[in-house]
């Protein structure tokens, strides 16, 4: 009998490869279920099953090297309130994204200086060049070992065609085009489903069932 792609799992490998195949595919479990004639809830906890092994996948990155863009973004709904740092129950997000290389993200209390500095100092050698914004909170990066450059994006065009933090922004847009489509996410899932389109991010240009399959077998099982 062949190794079953998710262990203790009651659906056959077949079943499991098509659902693999459909969440590359951002078909909503829902969907795949009725198409598959299997249960809705099942086809639930085998998509919850693959963004945990997404999310380990993503935290295993070494750390980023060269020229690293860093800024914070904010999720979550729509409310009222103030927006953008700060903004009224939306939950506060770090990145960093090495140029011509992946993202990495994490969830942070509040962007303070000593919050957003452990993450780099864990994620980024010294020695790296960083390119922010204007945040106070990136006060110091030099004295700390790092070339750092600021972005005003109130000037009209950077000072050189290297300064911009381009590539992290692009990806905060891709992340939140992405996650409308889930109509309101409950905000225990919000770290899953963020690594999902981490994870997505960094392998776009790859053919991603393959690629689940092998994460999937190489690692621990997380299904009871």
């Amino acid at each position: 009998m062949s190794k079953r792609l998710i262990p203790r799992s009651k659906l056959s490998n077949r079943h499991l490869g098509q659902l693999i195949d459909f969440f590359a595919l951002e078909v909503p479990a829902v969907k795949a279920a009725h198409v598959l004639r299997i249960n809705r809830h099942s086809a639930e906890r085998v998509y919850q099953v693959i963004r945990q092994h997404l999310a380990r996948e993503c935290e295993r990155h070494a750390p980023l090297r060269g020229e690293v863009e860093v800024d914070e973004s904010y999720f979550g709904g729509h409310r009222k309130g103030l927006r953008g740092r700060g903004a009224a129950g939306k939950v506060a997000v770090f990145g960093l994204l090495k140029r011509r290389g992946k993202v990495y993200t994490r969830p942070v209390p509040n962007v303070t200086r000593e919050t957003l500095r452990a993450v780099i100092r864990q994620k980024v050698p010294q020695g790296a060049t960083i390119y922010s914004d204007q945040l106070s909170s990136y006060d110091g990066l030099i004295t700390q070992g790092y070339r750092h450059y600021r972005i005003n994006h109130g000037e009209g065009f950077a000072r050189s065609r290297r300064q911009h933090i381009n590539g992290i922004e692009n990806f905060w847009g891709y992340a939140k085009t992405k996650l409308k489509r889930y109509y309101g996410i409950p905000r225990n899932q919000f770290l899953l489903y963020r690594k999902e389109m981490e994870f997505r991010f960094n392998h776009r240009h790859e053919d991603l069932p393959p690629l689940i399959r092998r994460i999937l077998k190489t690692a621990k099982p997380v299904l009871d």
